[in-house]
């Protein structure tokens, strides 16, 4: 059961911000307050399917007659067109509740197979993979992670394609396939270096669109997650599998690139989700202790629970002025790596932090399924690997200092 918040979280328009978006960040902030989070019990163990169903679809619909509806897509393709840095802001607020992606129709990683069709797809793609998607006709699965190569280094895949005729031949082995059990067709990370070799590292991997029902793709298993069976996330063999050249995204060693346009925008929107999060988590932890007695006294008249509280106003704030900075870098238009790997580091740790003070202050009931925090707790530890580990984006962020300092390079306001 969902606790209530101690008020109904609000947000107020930000002087910085255009009309457009400050009204997008009220409007969302609303069906989201009052549709969405007193109807999580509903949505999380209803009656019936089919009464889960139909909350779902009359949200759904509530959100579209809003002018809400997919803020990732162009409105050419029935989206929103609010740009980067709009749909960032609007992350924020989604991730008040885990439920709202997927009623405001930005559910990963469709989403994300979405803005990769639109760049990089031809007409036919678009036609018979991106529109049927969108119309809510198909969903997607991402499969790039493999259990035998490093999930740090995306360029070490061994999943190959080789082309026999007007198709390419898939052999390999994935897994954290997200949502493969789901998916009409998964977009696919494989291998097509040329034979003799030639070509960059980075121009050795192609993405390739195999529908699900093709011979030789085949499902082992769901993989447990945190002991949780029969999620989406699937670890996949496929054998021989055959889909015709025309499936091919983007031109032949290009798949790394769009796959790290995929990722740069992908940790913005994670990083916003988890200062939405920690916001709701923070909200939890003030109502808890305003409310709860202990010893004598409020437990809001603590001052280790004062200090917790102080300390995750300032990890939250902190979090949040980060991701918006490198979110303005990305949409400036200059380089944002080493601001998304500094982000990347530090706000799923710093989540980690808010929610862990959260379940401290709501003693056993944290860590139940009475509120959302323990989710929240497994899904910050799931974050510091997911999109690459902290190690791989610190050592990014010293090689990108010391590159700029031997270069006599000066700060460009903090932007490396």
């Amino acid at each position: 059961m969902a606790i209530p918040s101690l008020v109904p979280l609000t947000v107020a328009p930000i002087p910085s911000l255009s009309d457009d978006i400050n009204k997008i960040r009220l409007d969302t902030a609303k069906i989201v307050s009052e549709h969405i989070i007193p109807n999580e019990d509903k949505l999380t163990t209803p009656a019936s399917d089919d009464e889960r169903q139909a909350l779902i679809h009359d949200l759904q619909s509530y959100v579209k007659d809003s002018n809400l509806w997919a803020p990732h897509l162009p409105k050419e393709y029935g989206g929103m067109g609010i740009g980067f840095l709009g749909h960032a802001y609007m992350n924020e607020i989604l991730a008040w509740s885990p439920y709202s992606n997927y009623i405001f129709g930005v559910q990963a990683p469709t989403s994300g197979n979405q803005s990769v069709l639109i760049k990089y797809g031809t007409d036919y793609q678009k036609k018979e993979f991106l529109e049927p998607t969108i119309r809510g006709e198909q969903t997607s699965a991402f499969s790039m992670t493999e259990p035998d190569n490093a999930g740090s280094d995306p360029r070490s895949i061994q999943t190959k394609a080789v082309k026999d005729g007007d198709e390419w031949v898939i052999n390999g082995r994935k897994w954290f396939t997200s949502n493969g059990t789901n998916a009409t067709w998964a977009l696919v990370m494989c291998r097509t270096e040329e034979e003799d070799g030639e070509g960059g590292v980075n121009d050795r991997m192609t993405q390739i669109i195999v529908p699900t029902n093709t011979p030789g793709f085949n499902i082992e298993r769901s993989v447990p997650v945190w002991g949780h069976t029969g999620g989406s996330h699937c670890e996949i063999v496929y054998k021989d599998v055959r889909v015709p050249l025309q499936n091919q995204v983007g031109s032949r060693g290009s798949g790394h690139a769009a796959a790290q346009d995929r990722l740069g925008a992908g940790r913005v929107y994670h990083c916003m989700n988890s200062v939405g999060q920690m916001w709701r988590a923070f909200d939890l932890m003030v109502k808890r202790a305003a409310e709860r007695k202990v010893h004598g006294g409020m437990l809001e008249d603590k001052q280790f629970t004062q200090a917790a509280i102080a300390d995750s106003y300032i990890d939250i704030q902190a979090s949040r002025l980060m991701t918006l900075h490198c979110a303005e870098v990305i949409e400036s238009g200059a380089d944002p790596r080493t601001e998304i790997s500094a982000i990347k580091i530090f706000v799923p740790n710093a989540m980690h932090r808010v929610v862990d003070r959260a379940i401290q202050i709501h003693g056993a009931m944290g860590v139940s399924g009475d509120t959302p925090l323990a989710g929240m707790y497994l899904g910050a530890r799931t974050l510091r690997l997911a999109d690459g580990p902290d190690e791989v984006h610190r050592i990014l962020i010293a090689k990108n200092v010391f590159k700029r300092y031997h270069a006599g390079l000066s700060w460009d306001f903090g932007v490396l």
